[in-house]
């Protein structure tokens, strides 16, 4: 099993929207067991994929030493794909991890889900707090959204810093150029700056996947949206095999 974190230190970037197409892949092109994690309040992963929060509040319980994530997975349309859906109570797990008193208390909840999923996905708080560092405790890779700006790279040390923040060691990185046009010359220079970094291309498609509440590949699997996401799910899987 391998985990892979969706992370930014800033909201806007298309965090929520990489996490619901790369678990997608997972789930789809690499027929892997996959759980997409939602640790936003904002339940933006499951809008995405048509699920709707329930109205009791329980996405925070999951942490308490008593109760199981698997009790509150949610089946999506697609097969192999599963979903934690967030809600409102997440908003208090800072308070909570300070009540526990454990620092690794994600990372022991990963571990028992490692027996059902191949791959776990979570999509990030858009801050560093004890949520997200418990996240880079966990995780074995970290996905960074940036905008395309000459700053890109300015912004990638911003996370790196606070990544290494959560902890004497840290997952790699893998920076991604979000919402991308090729036709505006900041996002040209953005590129030419980092000619290694995956990039993901601003896209009609992309956009379509909150009205259509499905993740670009089910919908318009031949878009360039679609392919581009395709191609850093496989440089994804590359960079875990080689550890």
């Amino acid at each position: 099993m391998a985990s892979i974190a969706i992370y930014s230190v800033k909201g806007g970037v298309g965090k929520t929207t990489f996490a619901t197409n790369l678990a997608w892949c997972a789930a789809n092109n690499s027929s892997r067991t996959t759980l997409l994690w939602d640790l936003d309040p904002a339940n933006g992963s499951g809008f995405l994929l048509g699920i709707d929060p329930k109205k009791k509040r329980s996405a925070g319980s999951v942490f308490d030493r008593t109760n199981e994530p698997a009790k509150l997975v949610r089946k999506t349309e697609y097969e192999n794909l599963h979903l934690l859906p967030a809600d409102e109570s997440i908003r208090a797990l800072d308070r909570q991890f300070d009540r526990i008193g454990k620092r690794k208390r994600l990372a022991k909840l990963v571990e028992g889900l490692s027996k059902d999923y191949d791959r776990i996905v979570f999509d990030c708080p858009p801050v560093m707090n004890e949520v997200s560092a418990q996240v880079m405790r966990s995780a074995d890779l970290v996905i960074v959204p940036l905008p395309p700006s000459p700053l890109s790279s300015r912004a990638l040390d911003l996370v790196v810093e606070e990544v290494r923040g959560s902890g004497k060691s840290h997952p790699p990185i893998l920076p991604v150029l979000s919402m991308v046009d090729m036709r505006r010359a900041l996002h040209k220079e953005a590129r030419e700056a980092n000619p290694k970094w995956p990039v993901i291309p601003q896209a009609s498609a992309i956009e379509q996947c909150a009205v259509e509440r499905k993740p670009v590949g089910a919908f318009a699997p031949r878009s360039p949206a679609a392919r581009a996401f395709a191609q850093l799910w496989t440089a994804i899987e590359r960079k875990l095999a080689k550890g």
